[in-house]
């Protein structure tokens, strides 16, 4: 059978508008047959149910209406009668729709625009689903594309097969782009809107730093070095973390290049942005010295429980560490994960000797002792008055100058002072409304139950109903800074797994839950490490006056 010219031109048309919006042609040819469907029902009415058919290979058009077969007929547009369906087809089921042919209509002006809308609204869906498919996937790469307009300080970006936008925040400061110019951001993200997908670019995500030396990198491209972190002041400096997974390749030396070529490329695409490469370890102590290059470090301290370190470096070596406006310890804190504090050598010793002192005027308050034998107990290692009180006699008679008579009386004064304090502490508590029953969780002492009652927990109900954070306090991060809330045993050796432990027991004996469900829930304690320096003050050889 011939085809006539306006069934061609209808696929021709269809082709057409396929290639340029990159969608199906099966789709621009059901956008024609919706819109020849709705013009037909303008035509026969809203209520008719009819069904518009392209023929792919001839472009002929067809139109059926179709009838619901039913008992009684309520709607004679929409409905048909099972005796008179069961004449046109002896197979025909109520429920079952049966199809009538209809002529072609013609289109008037109304109905021609009307179906116009219709194909442009299907065609532009298929597009913006088109485009969200082929770069919802893509988040996470680096892409080229071309400027095509600036606006408010936003680039606007063609990528050939959409749009993306990078924002004036996520642009290197001081750099300018032009419609026309070349520009290779990072995909942040890809969203899907009720104006279209919107990809979002960026140029000063730390990931953009990864993702060039990815590029520029072969190693880092197959795998045998890996990026384990990136930390960017955009366009000022950057510090990466890189481990090597072939023990006979350098990762930094790969990443620096031959004359620092590979780097220089980085450099370069990121407007001079200098650029530490910093070698991963496992160990945080020794990651976080390697991360406050170039400065070198004396002594580090770690307080895993709250990711703390305190970072001793030599006094001309501060200002080197620190960076300008803080830059290289806040560059190394976001690199690391961890909370650096800075202190030079003569500051650590006067914050030390401040320690030896108070620790000294601890025990010559507490022991009723000289000052010479506070001092020798300090120097000695003792923190706290339950150390001396319960350490075993011979490491106090141990001291020089001192014997066992002396450590007896020593031990039984530290005695008789803790237990004044456990009074005191327990009149407080019973004046705070503490209830007793809290004595039952083990852990808590009768200073932590003070504690607890000024925070207003008072009883097991109270107890039971708080979570560790509660307790013992948490860090919460904003950008680069850390704020520190406490609770009220922040101040006591309580440790997030032993705060949870005291919760889940409250929980037992105020009869939340029972101890079956807390075994089934238990699971086994990770180990804790802790590397700790610690020095003691020399109290010279001075002879030991007798107790007063």
């Amino acid at each position: 059978m011939a085809v006539s010219a306006n069934k061609l031109e209808l696929l021709q048309i269809a082709d057409a508008v396929a290639r340029e919006k990159q969608i199906d042609r099966s789709i621009v040819i059901e956008a024609m047959e919706d819109a020849i469907q709705k013009a037909a029902r303008a035509r026969y009415g809203q209520e008719t149910e009819i069904r518009a058919e392209i023929n792919p290979k001839t472009g002929e058009t067809r139109l059926q209406r179709l009838m619901e077969v039913v008992e009684e007929v309520e709607s004679p547009s929409a409905q048909i009668a099972l005796v008179d369906a069961l004449a046109k087809n002896p197979d025909v089921q109520l429920g079952d729709f049966i199809a009538d042919p209809l002529p072609p209509i013609e289109f008037g002006r109304v109905a021609t625009q009307s179906a116009k809308q219709v194909i442009v609204q299907k065609v532009r869906e298929a597009e913006r689903d088109r485009q969200f498919d082929e770069f919802k996937d893509r988040v996470g790469e680096i892409i080229n594309g071309i400027v095509k307009r600036v606006e408010y300080g936003n680039v606007i970006v063609d990528l050939g097969r959409g749009e993306a936008i990078v924002r004036r925040d996520q642009l290197i400061p001081r750099e300018i782009f032009r419609p026309g110019d070349r520009i290779r951001s990072y995909i942040m993200d890809v969203r899907r809107e009720p104006r279209g997908p919107q990809i979002f670019l960026s140029r000063t995500h730390p990931q953009f730093t990864a993702m060039l030396f990815r590029q520029e990198v072969p190693e880092i491209y197959d795998g045998v070095i890996e990026v384990k972190s990136v930390a960017r002041d955009p366009g000022s400096r950057a510090k990466i973390a890189v481990i090597s997974h072939d023990s006979s390749i350098d990762p930094v030396g790969a990443c620096v290049g031959m004359r620092g070529s590979r780097v220089q490329a980085v450099v370069q695409e990121q407007q001079g942005e200098k650029i530490d490469i910093i070698p991963w370890s496992p160990d945080a102590a020794t990651f976080i010295v390697n991360a406050l290059q170039p400065a070198e470090v004396s002594k580090v301290v770690l307080d895993e429980d709250s990711e703390r370190i305190e970072v001793v470096v030599p006094d001309e070596q501060l200002s080197l560490a620190i960076g300008r406006r803080g830059q290289n310890v806040r560059l190394a804190s976001q690199l690391t994960g961890w909370d650096i504090d800075i202190m030079t050598e003569a500051e650590e010793s006067e914050r030390r000797q401040k320690e030896f002192l108070e620790r000294t005027q601890l025990f010559v308050d507490g022991l009723n002792v000289d000052e010479v034998v506070g001092q020798l107990l300090a120097s000695e290692g003792f923190t706290s008055m339950e150390e001396v009180a319960y350490v075993e006699l011979d490491e106090i008679a141990g001291i020089e100058g001192f014997d066992e008579e002396t450590a007896e009386e020593i031990q039984a004064r530290a005695r008789e002072h803790l237990e004044e304090i456990e009074r005191q502490n327990d009149e407080k508590r019973r004046e705070l409304g503490v209830d007793d029953d809290l004595r039952q969780i083990e852990g808590l002492t009768t200073a932590m139950l003070v504690a607890l009652g000024e925070d207003d927990i008072k009883n097991l109900e109270d107890f039971a109903g708080a979570v560790p954070d509660d307790l013992v306090g948490w860090t919460e991060r904003r950008g680069a800074e850390s704020v520190h809330h406490t609770g009220p045993l922040s101040s006591f050796d309580v440790r997030r797994a032993d705060a949870e432990a005291m919760i889940m027991t409250a929980r037992v004996l105020a009869g939340w839950i029972t101890e079956a469900d807390l075994a089934a829930d238990a699971e086994p304690e990770e180990g804790e490490g802790e590397l700790v320096d610690e020095g003691a003050e020399d109290a010279g050889d001075a002879p030991v006056e007798a107790l007063s």
